[in-house]
């Protein structure tokens, strides 16, 4: 859940300040008008208490229409999201979503090492080290939260259920230490490691694990969270980090968050000097860096536990146990030592610096800063993660076991496999083969075939990475000696490059390809070459790739940046070069020219005199419900967005925060949106959903049956919670293992990510949820994310990499709504780029529905609503009024897009859930009702009290004259 901080509050009260002030105001006059009438100045006592009466009465009647004007303005959505009723999980939602919970877990943990089978474990008894094992990470921070509406699992209750017994002396010297878990959030970010100095370990408490096990588990934990990336060095300027003891600091300069800290390697020094058959329990969701297991033969086991979620622990017993066969594979590749990679020179805080000109003055948490653009570069091109490593070692750029310690799509079980590859047919267009998995150990368990492709190079011609997931699939429970044939299939053009430099369109080379069926992206177990005749160039309408409704060429020329990307040109011979550090820090005289923001950017400037404006407000008699199942094309939309005024259009596209707002003359209710990508939250009601494994969990087990369910599941808990809209799946690019966010996000691979992102997509909109795949696109890092951040890649890249599961959720999960990235690609922010939400999304993806903004906030410095819907954008995720409002409402240009805004918003809403079967009943907020009965009330009493003046300044004048005629 996203908890209200300053800024909110400041946002909130600058909103309604105009509001206020009226009322400060007129009571300012009426104070004036009080003690300037006075007998002085009118002698008239009867027409003196009538203009102070009627001063006062006026101050009445302004502040009330000021409050009324406030509560149906500015406050309108946070009212109409903060008193929405609240609708709870039924018992048996809440049951099913715990039960797919920690079968999902079952399948994610991920077993790294198992010398001497040294899991399962032998003994029921086991000691537990490590200050993790009593606070373990159960998902992310920000949006990927828990709800603490429902119990929670932890690892040592997992253990528990599994039916081992812990050592709970061990287990109270971690609680005594410390309960909390530092805060690692969007407003407040506390890096500290909490674990016991070595030394504080009293001999009697070794003394006493030693006779009470043999067996010993270390568990060490790290955790991301919204808006912050993991330190790549921990003596930077404006890290928090205490220390665990005042003889030794936990990190020297230079070292990185995802690496043991002292106190943590004196504990692992500790336990591995007193135990021999040690078990490390990674949980996090960021690749860690291994690189001091070979110095411990102790350590016989390793087993990755991604975030796990409210129920995930328990299935990490049963693994732990034996009672459940570990299958999960590794979503990201670990390597030795991750300053090494190709992207850590280039990830995190870079700042322009001769961009004063785009300086904006941005007001956040009460505090005033000048916000500039920022930068990153991402000049690895195509080669993220394995797609490096494999194609470096087989161009000998590297020493491959020496760089990788546990490959892509690798991981261990208690059982062997045997996998045999059928024959391979090419026909058509179709690669297919059958694969022949049979168990040949001693007990039941599931297996991945993973499938890659190896496409011919040309030195110098077209970036191809030489180990490619092309496909995969996971095998049902096999029992020892069964067999279970799989069937593999793709189409030849998901093995087609982009070539941005000379075709500038979608390419399938001339060439032998092998295809192979690998343990992991490095180790091959059998393989068959495909011959493609000639080469195909997906360049014309009857020829699209991968069905694009038009051709797909050049948008993104403007984001390329002039870098050097790596090439594997002789052997990657510009590594050094392409990877280094960025050696300038200035934003080009070109970039310039292209760079927006809200300091340069006008909306009429834009306008097209030959435009004509659309007709609003008629009388058409059409009805959203009408709508329903129509196709986005269908004539009908026309009569129906006659019908709507400009203001009904702004109020859509601009209050669209956790929802979208209500137009009574169309029969559209106010609709809701839940955030998070492990679960549904309703950040303004307070309710909660079951909390899911990681998207990283999700990965790791390589089922997409898994993620169909998950889908389907949230599902049907927005049925239960009355929510129409899932503020996720996000498919970002575990592109750095020191992302924050990367819990959120599935992989490294954008093959694994889009097979994952279309089932749950699919899911959730077979339920009438409109899941907003997220974050669009290239948002792969949280630092400066809302800082103006320049992304600089080639299409290449952005297309082979980042953009895939994107297209994969639109044409195989059938995504109606998506949410922008904060970031921008290259000079243009995310959420108002053509070339993105219009070229890409709607002309080549032929996507329609929505695309909602990141979060408004006040982030007054880039975003703005006559911008974002012009470039193809519709809702701006706002719950204050801030830029979120069309500014221009006149030109015919600006009406023109807010139509088609609305029409994206209109065509997702109507196909949700609640208009399934009709037009769903309405009712007024209880906010509205009961500022409508107040302000009854004060008319009442302004009536009563008019009257009241009147007579008595009637009765005043009458006792006057009487008083004049008497003497």
């Amino acid at each position: 859940m996203l908890d209200i901080n300053m800024s909110d509050v400041l946002t909130v009260l600058g909103s309604i300040a105009p509001y206020l002030a009226a009322i400060g105001v007129v009571l300012v006059l009426a104070l004036i008008v009080t003690f300037a009438v006075n007998r002085r100045t009118i002698k008239d006592a009867a027409a003196r208490k009538l203009i102070h009466s009627e001063s006062w009465l006026v101050f009445l009647v302004a502040a009330v229409v000021a409050v009324a004007m406030m509560l149906f303005g500015p406050l309108a959505t946070l009212l109409n999201n903060a008193t929405a009723d609240r609708h709870m999980l039924t018992d048996d939602t809440v049951a099913a979503a715990n039960e797919l919970a920690e079968e999902v877990q079952s399948e994610a943990v991920t077993m790294l090492k198992n010398n001497d089978g040294n899991l399962p474990l032998k003994d029921t008894k086991v000691n537990v080290f490590g200050w993790g094992s009593t606070n373990p990470v159960y998902g992310g921070t920000g949006s990927g939260s828990m709800s603490a509406q429902y119990p929670t699992v932890s690892l040592l209750d997992g253990m528990a259920q599994a039916g081992l017994e812990t050592n709970e002396e061990l287990s109270k010297l971690y609680t005594d230490y410390r309960e909390d878990r530092p805060e690692v959030g969007m407003f407040a970010v506390d890096w500290t490691l909490p674990e016991v100095p070595a030394a504080d370990y009293p001999q009697s408490l070794i003394d006493d694990a030693k006779a009470f096990s043999d067996e010993a588990v270390i568990v060490i934990t790290r955790v991301g969270g919204e808006g912050a990336d993991l330190p790549t060095n921990m003596k930077a300027e404006g890290i928090t980090y205490n220390d665990n003891s005042t003889e030794y600091a936990d990190f020297e300069a230079g070292e990185h968050f995802l690496q043991l800290s002292q106190t943590e390697q004196d504990m692992v020094d500790l336990v591995t000097s007193n135990f021999d058959n040690v078990t490390l329990i990674y949980n996090g969701a960021n690749a860690f860096q291994f690189d001091f297991l070979n110095d411990y033969p102790q350590i016989k086991s390793v087993l990755w536990c991604p975030p796990a979620g409210q129920t995930g622990f328990a299935a990490l017993g049963d693994i732990l146990a034996g009672t459940t066969n570990p299958s999960g594979k590794t979503s990201d590749t670990f390597v030795y030592d991750l300053t090494s990679t190709p992207t850590f020179n280039n990830f995190g805080d870079f700042a322009y610096d001769n961009v004063d000109e785009f300086t904006i003055t941005s007001t956040f948490g009460g505090v005033s800063s000048d916000v500039s653009p920022h930068f990153v570069n991402y000049v690895e091109g195509i080669y993220v993660g394995y797609k490096f490593y494999e194609t470096a070692d087989d161009e000998g750029l590297i020493d491959y076991d020496a760089t990788v310690q546990y490959p892509f799509g690798y991981g261990l079980s208690y059982t062997t496999f045997d996998q045999e590859m059928g024959d391979v047919t090419y026909a058509d267009g179709t690669v297919s083969f059958d694969v022949t998995v049979t168990n040949t150990g001693d007990v039941a368990g599931k297996d991945v075939v993973e499938v890659y492709y190896n496409p011919p190079y040309t030195n110098g011609g077209i970036e191809k990475a030489s180990a490619n997931l092309v496909a995969f699939d996971k095998t049902d429970l096999l029992e020892p000696g069964e067999s279970q044939t799989v069937t593999i299939e793709f189409e030849d053009d998901d093995m087609a490059s982009y070539d941005y430099e000379d075709a500038q369109a979608w390419v399938l080379e001339a060439g032998d390809y092998q295809v192979s069926i690998n343990a992991d992206s490095h180790t091959e177990i059998a393989s068959a070459t495909v011959t493609v005749p000639e080469t195909i160039t997906y360049d014309t309408e009857d020829n699209t790739h991968n069905g694009d409704r038009i051709v797909a060429t050049n948008v993104f020329d403007d984001a390329n940046g002039g870098l050097t990307y790596l090439s594997r040109a002789d052997g990657f011979a510009n590594y050094e070069e392409a990877t280094a550090a960025p050696a300038s820090m200035s934003m080009s005289d070109e970039a310039k020219t292209e760079f927006i923001n809200n300091g340069n950017y006008d909306p009429t400037a834009h306008n097209d005199d030959s435009d004509e404006m659309p007709t609003t407000g008629a009388d058409n008699g059409v009805r959203l419900a009408d709508l329903t199942g129509k196709d986005y094309d269908d004539p009908l939309w026309d009569d129906l967005l006659d019908e709507l005024t400009v203001e009904d259009m702004d109020n859509l596209i601009a209050n669209g925060g956790f929802g979208n707002a209500a137009v009574d003359s169309i029969g559209k209710v106010q609709l809701t949106d839940a955030d998070g990508p492990a679960a549904l939250n309703n950040n303004f009601t307070g309710v909660g959903s079951i909390g899911f494994p990681s998207s990283t969990a999700f990965a790791c087990t390589w089922n997409v049956d898994l993620a169909r369910a998950f889908g389907d599941m949230i599902g049907q808990m927005a049925h239960d919670m009355y929510i129409t809209g899932w503020y996720a799946p996000a498919v970002n690019i575990h592109r750095s293992a020191f992302a924050g966010r990367n819990f959120e996000y599935f992989s490294e691979d954008a093959t694994l990510s889009a097979r994952m992102v279309a089932e749950e997509v699919a899911g959730a909109q077979d339920s009438g949820v409109y899941a907003f795949v997220k974050h669009f696109a290239l948002n792969d890092q949280e630092t400066n994310r809302n800082n103006m951040l320049c992304t600089w890649s080639n299409e290449q890249a952005i297309r082979e990499i980042y953009l895939r599961p994107f297209e994969s959720a639109v044409k195989d999960g059938g995504a109606t709504a998506m949410m922008s990235g904060f970031d921008y690609i290259g000079p243009v922010y995310a959420g108002a780029d053509p070339s993105l939400l219009t070229n890409v999304l709607r002309g080549e993806w032929g996507f329609d529905g929505m695309v909602v903004t990141d979060y408004f906030g006040c982030f007054e410095t880039f975003q703005n609503a006559d911008q974002i819907i012009r470039a193809g954008g519709n809702i701006m995720l706002a719950t204050l009024d801030v830029t979120n409002h069309v500014s221009d409402t006149a030109s015919a240009t600006s009406v023109t897009a807010m139509r088609e805004a609305v029409h994206g918003i209109l065509y997702s809403t109507a196909n949700s859930w609640l208009y399934a079967d009709g037009e769903p009943d309405s009712s007024a907020p209880i906010w509205q009702t009961i500022t409508y009965v107040v302000i009854g009330l004060a008319a009442v009493v302004f009536v009563v009290l008019e009257t009241l003046a009147i007579k008595r300044y009637l009765d005043r004048r009458k006792a006057a004259k009487v008083t004049v005629s008497g003497k």
